[in-house]
């Protein structure tokens, strides 16, 4: 019987924006195969032509220090519109060997790689276009199933029930008005004092001061962890001891990485909105996933959702059907 033949080379190409890095990272570890960072760092007028113009010819395959040097892996998955050309580069200089992975919308059109992942509430679509409800990520159902029985020293004091808080900031699409902030702190509070949890908060660079404040105040009052931002982030760990989720709807990969927590998530939505962030939450809503907040802590669970396992599978079935040729 014929084994279709695996990947043993992986490169993870963005322009190091965080964000699209984790996202390229994570789907990179699920295909269990060896991989290395690359990071692009285009130069003025060459950033201002990306996604559609070609690469920095300072960074091109053949020069000195070239992110894209030879030689060439089997898989390359990018992500962010500055890493659009140096994927079609490397795609090109390998002789079409490499077979390349995008990761959201590249703006290019479908023709970009061998394949492209988009979220459900992005427009493109194609063949080679895989659709999934939310994005991928690094929390793995092993992750976190190895991080519930892992000792924590903070974690582990706190009683039950505890909540996760991850709160994003303002956006393109949702500011955190006075209002806002005086509302998600008073569902934060009535947590505390009707439903007797502990809180496990996380903070953004996109959190308004005033908002960080309040949190502060609320972290000293007791029975709630607040991550300062120094050392390691706490996230994984904050998930994967939490009975229940609140998270802010200005981020999308926020919400997606706490459905993979198969535990009721509650959702505060700051002013503003977007058609496409409430298509996300409207499919996340009728799963019976997400629940408006402030409002009662639910303890419904589901099937964890993560679709990182997904995309990494019908990256592994399209290189195989890529290498038979």
């Amino acid at each position: 019987m014929h084994t279709p033949p695996l990947p043993e080379s992986c490169w993870v190409l963005t322009d190091g924006k965080a964000g699209d890095e984790t996202q390229c990272i994570g789907v990179a570890e699920a295909l269990g195969t060896a991989y290395g960072i690359r990071r692009v760092a285009p130069r003025p007028p060459f950033s201002w032509m990306m996604p559609w113009g070609p690469v920095d010819p300072r960074e091109s395959e053949s020069r000195p220090g070239s992110p894209i040097a030879p030689p060439f892996p089997d898989i390359v998955i990018a992500s962010g519109r500055r890493a659009v050309p140096y994927l079609r580069r490397v795609k090109k200089a390998s002789d079409g060997r490499t077979f390349t992975v995008f990761l959201k919308d590249p703006r290019t059109g479908p023709k970009t790689a061998d394949l492209i992942w988009v979220p459900e509430h992005d427009s493109l679509r194609g063949t080679n276009v895989l659709v999934t409800p939310t994005a991928p990520h690094r929390f793995s159902r092993q992750v976190l199933a190895d991080l519930r029985t892992r000792p924590h020293p903070d974690i582990d004091p706190l009683s039950h029930p505890r909540v996760a808080v991850l709160i994003g900031g303002d956006s393109r699409h949702h500011t955190f008005t006075q209002d806002d902030i005086e509302s998600l702190m008073a569902g934060l509070a009535r947590l505390q004092e009707q439903d007797g949890a502990s809180l496990m908060i996380t903070a953004s660079r996109r959190t308004p001061e005033s908002l960080k404040r309040r949190l502060e105040q609320l972290a000293a009052s007791g029975s709630c962890l607040l991550w300062d931002g120094s050392g390691e982030n706490p996230l994984s760990a904050y998930l994967a001891k939490a009975d229940a989720v609140v998270a802010t709807a200005d981020s999308t990969n926020m919400i997606g990485e706490a459905a993979a927590t198969g535990k009721p998530v509650h959702v505060f939505t700051p002013q503003g909105n977007h058609p496409k962030i409430d298509r996300f939450l409207g499919t996340l809503t009728s799963l019976g996933i997400i629940h408006p907040f402030p409002g009662p802590l639910k303890n419904t669970t589901y099937e964890p959702l993560d679709s990182t396992p997904m995309i990494a599978s019908e990256i592994l079935q399209r290189f195989a059907r890529h290498r038979a040729g």
